[in-house]
């Protein structure tokens, strides 16, 4: 990682965000994909939840959106025992869906600075104390 960026792992809604839409949400989230300061962290988690419907329906270029940001990767989550087994306590302590506890497990794991989502403030995703989240609905 190089040195003062922001090691940050976005939700998949992020990725989507960028990917199709062209409203607010899209400028929020292309902002945090274009900042300079930082640097992103994925898991496979990630990589599953937002490419196979692209590249089974075909398309292409939403998919070649998210396979270049995948190839930015500066750390991926690879400890998937420890992933899995750490999401079900998020799950259960924050009321998470599976593969929101999932990429919180999996940033944790890797040491991320930040966890950048698109739900709202008042979502269960946005109680997660041990990692510093930032929706970017509050912006």
């Amino acid at each position: 990682m190089t040195e003062n960026k922001i090691l940050t792992y976005v939700d998949a809604n992020i990725l989507i965000a960028a990917a199709r839409g062209r409203d607010d949400i899209h400028q929020r989230a292309m902002k945090i994909l274009d900042d300079p300061n930082r640097e992103f962290t994925a898991s496979e988690f990630l990589r599953l939840e937002v490419l196979p419907k692209p590249l089974f329906n075909k398309l292409n270029d939403e998919a070649e959106f998210y396979e270049a940001f995948f190839e930015t990767i500066e750390k991926w989550a690879s400890n998937f025992q420890d992933i899995v087994k750490d999401a079900y306590k998020y799950a259960v302590r924050h009321g998470l869906s599976a593969l929101d506890a999932l990429h919180v497990a999996s940033a944790l794991t890797v040491g991320a600075d930040e966890f950048v989502t698109g739900e709202k403030p008042t979502k269960p995703i946005n109680s997660v104390s041990a990692l510093k989240i930032h929706s970017i609905h509050s912006e």
